[in-house]
């Protein structure tokens, strides 16, 4: 990977476009470090320590600390990933979307075009959520005059959105002129940002004078490690299905006839059944946020069920990713549907019959597939949650989404600058 991108500086317009994306992403940062006025920073950093395992502490993961400090960035990028993720769901429900996604580049510019304004409603929706828990901590300023603090309110939401939105803005401008993935690489830059964060509450840890400790602290570096080749083992890891074209003559010339295959990769849902699963689960820890609940009553002990130490927790948690997983997939892959294609195209899989019997033979594939690459989701995510009850390590965030993230970027960004190199015939990445 290192030699990709070192024969890659060597290409000029390709150098550009890594220029080009490394001052995205350093705006990103800077963003992520300027202060929303009105709000008191001593206040929030008690606030999240006390919420670090609901749906805040998730946010603040993805958006490198920025939400902790309320800062420009806060949102960061996740209002959009959340619309994204819910037009792509409704295109399958709703019949008008659908067609409006076969229609073609005038199609997707409209879903686009949806997918923004949706976008724009839930920074929104989330901005006011964030200020009304704010407010609960005493982390707004308060004036004596209404308009004043009717000025402080819409200030913060007009800030949080705008910030959000500017965000998207520069992803977007990553997919034109740079490399790679925009809304990946905003991803992944907020979550290496809290890398020297990592690694000085390890070294706290580690100097803290319990033997226990060094032990524990080098079996996480060495884990991680590990995992890391896990998950580009599993990234790379794919199924092939055989399938042979039969030979047409027309005319003088002869089409077809020879063997292909159909890829079916082991982690075809990526992170969104993590995603999803975390997301649902920590509503009621968020919800906790904004009521009072009473020492010993039964909402407490309910709450308490969904904290991520809780058994019940892991249970859901790895529960809902195999089934979000085998949702995403039976909504994005229809057997029939590749199956009729393979027929028209004069293709047929070695040893299966066409029509219902490929079907057939290409849904138990993917089933069989999809089960695998759940339970390696599912064992990612619970990993932090086991290792720090085994080790009594906390506030370390190891595997799951963020490394997934992580490493998924990272290899997509290389492939694409291998498949740019290629189409410039680069002499020194063909040799």
């Amino acid at each position: 990977m290192f030699d990709v991108f070192k024969n890659a500086w060597k290409v000029e317009d390709i150098r550009e476009k890594l220029l080009y994306t490394l001052l995205i992403i350093v705006i990103f940062r800077l963003g992520a470090a300027i202060p929303v006025p009105f709000l008191d920073t001593t206040a929030l950093s008690a606030m999240f320590a006390a919420n670090s395992g609901n749906l805040l502490g998730y946010l603040n993961m993805l958006t490198g600390g920025a939400l902790s400090m309320a800062t420009v960035f806060a949102l960061s990028i996740s209002p959009y990933i959340t619309s994204s993720i819910v037009i792509q769901l409704l295109t399958v429900a709703i019949p008008a979307l659908e067609k409006m996604a076969k229609e073609g580049p005038e199609g997707k510019k409209k879903i686009n075009m949806i997918t923004r304004w949706s976008t724009v409603a839930l920074a929104l929706i989330q901005s006011y959520a964030y200020y009304v828990t704010l407010k609960g901590y005493n982390a707004v300023a308060s004036f004596d005059n209404g308009w004043e603090n009717a000025l402080v309110i819409v200030t913060i939401l007009f800030v949080f959105t705008a910030g959000s939105m500017l965000v998207m803005w520069l992803g977007e401008r990553i997919d034109e002129k740079g490399i790679g993935n925009g809304i990946s690489m905003i991803l992944f830059a907020g979550i290496v940002s809290g890398g020297p964060r990592l690694i000085s509450t390890l070294w706290a840890y580690l100097t803290s004078g319990e033997v226990k400790y060094y032990f524990f602290v080098p079996a996480l570096v060495i884990i991680f490690v590990l995992l890391i080749a896990f998950i580009v083992l599993m990234n790379q890891a794919e199924r092939r299905i055989p399938v042979q074209y039969a030979k047409r003559v027309v005319g003088r010339k002869q089409y077809g006839g020879q063997s292909s295959h159909i890829p079916v990769k082991v982690t075809m849902a990526g992170v969104l059944p993590i995603i999803f699963a975390g997301a649902i689960l920590a509503i009621p820890s968020t919800i906790e946020a904004f009521v009072n609940v009473k020492a010993g009553s039964f909402w407490e002990g309910f709450f308490n069920m969904f904290e991520q130490t809780h058994w019940l927790y892991s249970v859901l948690y790895f529960v809902l990713i195999v089934a979000f997983s085998y949702f995403y997939i039976a909504i994005q892959y229809n057997p029939v549907e590749m199956a009729n294609n393979l027929q028209k195209n004069n293709g047929a899989i070695p040893g299966i019959r066409p029509g219902k019997p490929t079907a057939d033979f290409i849904s138990r594939i993917i089933g069989k597939i999809t089960f695998i690459g759940a339970m390696f989701l599912g064992i990612i995510a619970l990993l932090p949650t086991i290792i720090g009850a085994v080790s009594g390590i906390q506030g370390v965030t190891i595997g799951g989404t963020t490394v997934i993230i992580v490493v998924s970027v990272a290899l997509e960004t290389a492939r694409s600058l291998e498949s740019q190199m290629m189409m410039r015939h680069y002499k020194g990445f063909l040799e």
